[in-house]
């Protein structure tokens, strides 16, 4: 469900609050998104279009989310952004440590001139220590948590799955969540706070799991051979007859008892379901197996029972599963551009996303600035002195 109106957004969880979040790339556009999602009136700070264009990043995630031009390299700029946050709850900024320093926006002043101001800073490495300062991506990032040891196959090098674990997980919800928490607090105490938002550190925590089982034995043996990391035959991906896959995560016995059975296998004939020397053969016997049926096949086989087993579905076949359809877990758009509906589902303030395309540059700077308080008049001073831009520019301006 999607296409809001104005009462829906100040109804939902996160209505009434202002957010401005400083253009940049993946990680804080997914935080501002999240935020808008459930109510926030979030505002994207984007330097001006010939500026944005040449750093080849375009923001595929400004769903709900409006645009304001504003080049904050000159002073007018700069003071502009200081005046809208006297106003703003919040501020995502996501780049490196010193940056905003050196624009004359830094949290002391910020928060000095609105003690309210939740000021969050999203960056790979934190702001302080060795990298403080460095350029990174999520592969770097995973690579210092410890997380991507981890990650990938048997004999194999460290795998990074895509940038899904430190850019969002680690980055732009955690930030999110900080961000949630502060504004929490802030309802007790009536007083703002910086939230340092680190990827290293996000998708770390992300990982405590691991760190905190290590002695139970789950991760006792090299990458790729233990329970939940592609060694075990039960826990494994497996190519049907028609070019597809299954995904089986049959850890409990009981779980287990069902795999076996839907794949035909007497239990009492086979290993002991823990018996690790046992599992490469036994995954080449069930990779034998499964490669005799198709996806379909196999799901009208396990789909009734607790095995465990479920088809891997592309992004055209998640949108349309029945399961998913059922839960309405994807929207589409005005555009026809179909994507995840937000999550958790709240029961009384639920989530409702904008169906509108995504703001153009410098679409919504006027009213913005209107808004906030600015006059007509400040306004075109502000465009007089290329401070801001309009996508299209009012005739009386």
């Amino acid at each position: 469900m999607c296409g809001r109106s104005t009462a829906a957004a100040v109804t939902m969880a996160l209505g009434g609050v202002r957010v401005l979040e400083l253009a940049g790339l993946a990680p804080a556009p997914l935080c501002g998104m999240i935020l808008a999602d459930f109510g926030a009136q979030v505002v994207r700070v984007d330097r001006l279009s010939q500026a944005a264009a040449a750093s080849g990043h375009g923001d595929v995630q400004a769903r709900g989310k409006r645009s304001l031009a504003l080049d904050l390299k000159r002073p007018q700029g700069a003071a502009a952004l200081r005046r809208l946050c006297r106003g703003a709850d919040v501020l995502i900024e996501p780049f490196r440590h010193g940056v905003m320093e050196r624009l004359g926006l830094g949290p002391e002043l910020l928060l000095q001139e609105n003690p309210r101001l939740i000021y969050a800073r999203l960056t790979g490495f934190g702001q302080t220590g060795k990298y403080a300062k460095s350029a990174g991506h999520d592969i770097n990032y995973l690579a210092l948590s410890g997380v991507l040891s981890k990650l990938g196959r048997k004999n194999e090098k460290p795998y990074a799955p895509l940038n899904l674990l430190a850019d969002f997980a680690g980055g732009g919800v955690m930030c999110a969540l900080g961000i949630v928490i502060a504004l929490f607090e802030r309802a007790r105490s009536g007083r703002g706070q910086v939230i340092d938002a680190s990827m290293v550190e996000g998708v770390a925590y992300l990982s405590s799991f691991l760190w905190k089982s290590e002695k139970l034995g789950l991760w006792g043996q090299p990458r790729g051979e233990n329970l939940l990391d592609g060694g075990a035959p039960f826990y494994e991906i497996y190519r049907t007859s028609d070019g597809k896959f299954m995904a089986v995560g049959a850890i409990e016995p009981i779980f287990y008892k069902q795999l076996i059975k839907g794949l035909g296998l007497n239990l009492d004939e086979l290993p002991a379901q823990m018996s690790l020397s046992d599992w490469p053969e036994m995954k080449k016997k069930f990779a034998s197996i499964f490669a005799q049926k198709t996806q379909a096949e196999w799901c009208s086989i396990f789909d009734s029972t607790d095995a465990c087993v479920t088809p891997v579905l592309s992004f055209n076949d998640a949108a349309s599963y029945q399961h998913n359809k059922q839960r309405s877990s994807f929207i589409k758009n005005d555009q026809g551009e179909i994507s995840p509906r937000p999550a958790p589902v709240l029961s009384r303030t639920p989530a409702v996303p904008s169906c509108k395309r995504e703001p153009f540059i410098g679409e919504h700077t006027e009213e913005i600035l209107l808004e906030y308080g600015f006059t007509r008049q400040e306004i075109a001073k502000l465009y007089s002195d290329k401070a801001i831009e309009f996508k299209n520019l009012k005739a009386n301006l």
